[in-house]
């Protein structure tokens, strides 16, 4: 295993090993003004959402890696502390890599890309017309990490307002993953989708579980199951009990057991998975 001490490597060194590790992340596509009222327009993929009492998001326009000067987005929400902060799809994703060209200070990316500029409601920045979610933010703090080339810098904002297209919601009114087809970012050059194929669901444990600890040795150590196979059946909140235990006897065909381990997996049956295992240890 390679072992690095960041101190030692070069910047653009490190930061390649940072965003290769780190990823997919999600794009913060800035829209700011400076104090002459001036447009600036620019895509971050150190950005997240924090909070939501109160509605915290946190990007990071670092200094240049190429000048180690500040970003533009960096300079407006220093002279005017708003921004716009719109998400990037699959749809404008082009778009948005054109936006993100070293444009001089003062040229709108609006324009050089082609989006369509749309007056926010409460803040001085415009929102991209073109992105389906779109939040108006006020700027509570700038938190300078560092100097020079790859130095970051914390943009630590409050929504105050959001946007959100029809079209990208559910019958209940809920975002719906599948029609917002977002984008995130990767290492070098690559990026993300979230279609259909790339989309998967894992419903967050609500409360305590079965845990890895609780699951008996030879389930543990099975080279049957993987490290995926064994987290679902850890998700379980007890091990089966003898009236589950006896109707998957009835069902065991000792012909093709892990078949059948397989199949209750991929159903989502772990209890009867595990009973199963439990058959075949004794």
């Amino acid at each position: 295993m390679l072992v690095i001490d960041p101190k030692e490597l070069p910047i653009p060194q490190l930061h390649q090993y940072l965003i290769g590790s780190v990823g997919p992340r999600p794009i913060c596509f800035a829209s700011t003004v400076d104090s002459n009222g001036v447009p600036n327009l620019a895509p971050f993929s150190f950005f997240n959402v924090f909070s939501a009492n109160p509605p915290i998001l946190v990007f990071a326009p670092n200094n240049s890696g190429r000048t180690g000067q500040p970003k533009h987005t960096l300079l407006n929400v220093k002279e005017v502390p708003e921004v716009v902060i719109n998400v990037v799809t699959e749809d404008m994703v082009e778009q948005m890599n054109v936006a993100a060209a070293p444009w001089d200070r003062g040229i709108s990316e609006f324009e050089k890309a082609g989006f369509t500029p749309v007056k926010s409601d409460i803040v001085a920045p415009w929102r991209v017309a073109e992105s389906p979610s779109q939040l108006e933010c006020k700027v509570l703090e700038v938190k300078e990490m560092g100097v020079g080339g790859g130095a970051g810098n914390l943009v630590i904002c409050q929504v105050v307002r959001i946007h959100i297209k029809e079209e990208v919601l559910n019958e209940e009114q809920k975002i719906d993953q599948r029609k917002m087809k977002l984008v995130g970012r990767l290492g070098a050059s690559w990026y993300s989708k979230t279609d259909d194929a790339a989309l998967f669901e894992l419903a967050q444990p609500m409360s305590p579980t079965l845990g890895y600890d609780g699951l008996p040795e030879y389930v543990r150590l099975s080279k049957n199951l993987s490290g995926n196979d064994i987290g679902k059946l850890a998700s379980v909140p007890t091990l089966p009990d003898l009236a589950l235990k006896t109707a998957v006897a009835q069902e065991r065909d000792v012909n093709s057991e892990w078949q059948q381990i397989r199949g209750y997996i991929d159903n989502g049956d772990y209890q009867k998975a595990l009973a199963l295992l439990e058959l075949i240890h004794t």
